[in-house]
């Protein structure tokens, strides 16, 4: 007898603990924001007067003529990609020969032993 009053307690609050989690789901019947305020005339005309201000100082902004290059200084303005391409073809061919001997093969590093 003492396993059935057990299981119905048990029941009891795992019945109670789903209603719980169920009506919390429920949306509240009252709001929680104010109600909305409609505006004066003189808040209007604050307001547009605002915006028009607004649209005349973004009328005072120059116009951008020229996208910005950070590199612009790091180049000339007259290369060209046809002459920057050349030339990385003949950097790479005047690479000294003698620094590097083909006929030897390159030894791996290793670490010194301590």
């Amino acid at each position: 007898m003492k396993g059935l009053g057990t299981r119905i307690v048990s029941a009891a609050a795992i019945t109670a603990w789903l209603a719980s989690s169920a009506y919390a789901q429920i949306a509240p019947s009252f709001s929680l924001s104010p109600p909305p305020v409609s505006k004066t005339q003189e808040e209007k005309d604050a307001d547009a007067a605002q915006d028009k201000a607004y649209r005349e100082s973004l009328k005072k902004i120059p116009d951008a003529k020229t996208p910005a290059d950070p590199w612009g200084v790091a180049r000339s303005v007259d290369t060209s990609k046809a002459d920057t391409a050349k030339s990385s073809k003949t950097d790479a061919s005047k690479i000294d020969a003698s620094k590097t001997d083909a006929s030897k093969p390159a030894k791996p590093r290793t670490k010194p032993a301590t």
